[in-house]
């Protein structure tokens, strides 16, 4: 039971489940932001075209009530999160990508031969040091 709780320490203390938690508290907020947006704005610009407006746009079929406008509405929600989320996660990508860029990529390791042609260089140079020449 100790090893679990262990392991489960090391995992709720990782930066992934810090940032997931972020995430989930911001596309709540989100969420909200848009919902407001579709049912203050969009819903009743939609619902110019219909009488009654879009969301109150529904088929009675025997005894159940199909509220299609409604549904509409919650599938126009769903587009315009998904476009926002990728139109962040392509600035995302392109910051990385940048920064990526900016940092000096590192010298390449020399080869087992330039290792040792320096090994000898060194070698030759310190004997000529030690006669003196």
């Amino acid at each position: 039971m100790k090893k679990l709780l262990d392991e489960f320490k090391v995992f709720i203390t990782k930066g992934n489940i810090i940032d997931l938690a972020i995430g989930v508290i911001i596309g709540g907020a989100f969420s909200g932001l848009v919902t407001s947006l579709l049912d203050n704005i969009i819903s009743p610009i939609l619902g110019f075209f219909s009488y009654g407006g879009i969301n109150g746009f529904s088929i009675t079929l025997w005894k159940a009530e199909l509220r299609i406008g409604a549904f509409f509405m919650d599938v126009i929600n769903f587009l315009i999160m998904a476009a926002i989320v990728f139109l962040m996660m392509k600035a995302v990508n392109a910051l990385i990508n940048k920064m990526k860029k900016e940092q000096p990529a590192a010298p390449p390791k020399p080869s087992k031969e330039e290792e040792l042609l320096t090994e000898i260089r060194d070698l030759l140079k310190a004997q000529a040091e030690s006669k003196g020449e």
